[in-house]
This record gives C-alpha cells, sequence and structure tokens, in this order.
C-alpha cells in the first residue's frame, strides 16, 4: 500500500507542479521543469505521464471533472447566485490553466480535449442553473449554452488585465443571470 500512496503522492505533485508551470506560460512546457518543480525523478515523471501530451492532457481532464464536481458541492452550501459566482471563479482559474495547455499542445490532441468540455461544462452549469431558478433567484429563461457563450471572453483577456477586469466581468455576468 505504501508504493500506491508514494505513487498517488508523485503523481499530484507532478499535475500540480504541471498547473503551475501551465499557468506561468512563460514558453515551452519541459518534463524536465515538470519533475525538478514536483521533486521527483524524471524516470518517475515518465512512468506517469510517458509524453507531454499525457500529462497535459490529465491537467486539462482533472481540471474539468473537479470544475464539474464543485458545481454540485457549491449549490449544496452557498445560496445559487453565489455558488454560480463562485463557480466562476473557478471556471476563471480554469480558464487560465486550459490557455496555457492549448498553447502547449497539438492541434490534434487539443481537438480530443475540447470535445469533452461542452457536454462537462453543461452538466455543471444545468446544477447551477436548476437550483437557482427553483428558488427563482436565476433566469429560468437562460440555458448552459447560452451561459458558456457568455463566458467566451475568458479565452480572450490578456494575462496583464486578468487580475483587475476578470472580476469585474464575471460580476456583469452573474448579474445578469438573476432573476
Amino acid at each position: 500500500m505504501v508504493a500506491r500512496a508514494d505513487a498517488a503522492r508523485s503523481r499530484a505533485a507532478i499535475l500540480r507542479a504541471a498547473a503551475e508551470l501551465v499557468a506561468d506560460r512563460s514558453g515551452e512546457l519541459r518534463l524536465s521543469a515538470v519533475a525538478r518543480a514536483a521533486g521527483v525523478g524524471q524516470g518517475t515523471l515518465y512512468r506517469h505521464f510517458p509524453t507531454q501530451e499525457d500529462l497535459l492532457r490529465a491537467l486539462y481532464t482533472g481540471e474539468i471533472d473537479e470544475l464539474v464536481a464543485e458545481a454540485t458541492t457549491l449549490v449544496a452550501a452557498h445560496p445559487p447566485p453565489e455558488a454560480l459566482r463562485r463557480w466562476f471563479d473557478r471556471l476563471a482559474a480554469y480558464a487560465r490553466v486550459k490557455l496555457g495547455v492549448v498553447a502547449a499542445v497539438e492541434d490534434s490532441v487539443w481537438t480530443d480535449l475540447h470535445a469533452q468540455t461542452p457536454g462537462k461544462l453543461g452538466a455543471a452549469l444545468t446544477t447551477l442553473l436548476t437550483a437557482g431558478s427553483a428558488d427563482e433567484s436565476l433566469r429560468a429563461d437562460v440555458d448552459p449554452r447560452d451561459v458558456v457563450l457568455l463566458s467566451w471572453f475568458l479565452a480572450h483577456v490578456e494575462d496583464a488585465e486578468w487580475d483587475e477586469r476578470v472580476p469585474r466581468l464575471l460580476d456583469v455576468l452573474v448579474a445578469g443571470l438573476r432573476a
């Protein structure tokens, strides 16, 4: 069991390090830099992720799965408008990682990853919007696709203006979704 626990810790450390390096977007993601940042040897990294694409695919998929799972958690803990706003904060963090992943992977890998996203995000948004519609705090005439389209601005915000602009735009988005 110790070996499996060590392997799980190594995998998690590798993914955390990769997320930080991808979010930095200062250049090409090097697996040697990921291993160093994670505090593991290159052999350990390659056992978990034989290629850069494997690592980026796991990073992207993990981020989107966490984002989807968080919708249910947030709805259970907060009123729907607040849950939605908190989820949008996570979406913005995810978008930053996603932009780094897009810059780092080949088009064929990105096409495969991108195909998974709309259905997963739609499920999370359905959870959030349904809760808001049920208590009449969010508009009932908006569907998940509307919200995905409205949130595309995240892909176009420059790094230099991210911290100032994104919170304000998310506030505008949530205000527009209130009933």
